[in-house]
């Protein structure tokens, strides 16, 4: 039985400094193989670093790299997997503050809501159009892409605008 390989990008939004090497080891090792980063200062959180580190793997190394990566405080990331013929893509999310979340996705990229996932919100809202909102914003993880945002953006060799230092 021929195994499914898999690609995805890894993208390290924060990283304190002394943090780095190990995570290239973690990645290395659930990879099965040595990784380097190419990291580069983040700007949005002085004394950081970012990167990002496309893999290929086995189905599955998506959750496997999110795991080994995971437990460190002060990281903030994103991994995501690609779908494949036979199975479904995902992306895994990870701030200090809120921890890990994982979406499933489709070939676009888009986060899948499952059929109970909709239903429970359904329950627990009751016919509250606001709980309703508020469940289906965990489902997509919506307060981890406000979280992350700033951190990607600053990945795009944009100038950056602080909003709260005009004036």
């Amino acid at each position: 039985m021929a195994i499914t390989s898999s690609r995805g990008v890894i993208l390290i939004h924060s990283a304190p400094r002394a943090l780095c090497p190990h995570l290239e080891w973690a990645v290395g090792r659930a990879l099965g193989r040595a990784v380097n980063f190419d990291w580069t200062d983040q700007p949005v959180l002085t004394g950081s670093r970012r990167a990002e580190f496309y893999w290929e793997g086995p189905v599955g190394s998506g959750a496997a790299l999110a795991s080994a990566i995971r437990g460190w405080e002060h990281l903030r990331f994103e991994v995501s997997e690609d779908p494949t013929p036979r199975s479904d893509g995902g992306r895994w999310m990870h701030t200090p503050g809120l921890g890990i979340h994982y979406a499933q996705t489709d070939a676009s990229g888009n986060v899948v809501i499952g059929e109970d996932r909709v239903r429970y919100a359904m329950e627990v809202a009751a016919g509250d159009a606001f709980e309703l909102q508020r469940e289906l914003d965990v489902a997509l993880g919506s307060a981890w892409d406000e979280e992350l945002e700033p951190f990607r953006h600053a990945g795009d060799d944009q100038q950056i605008v602080w909003l709260h230092k005009v004036g």
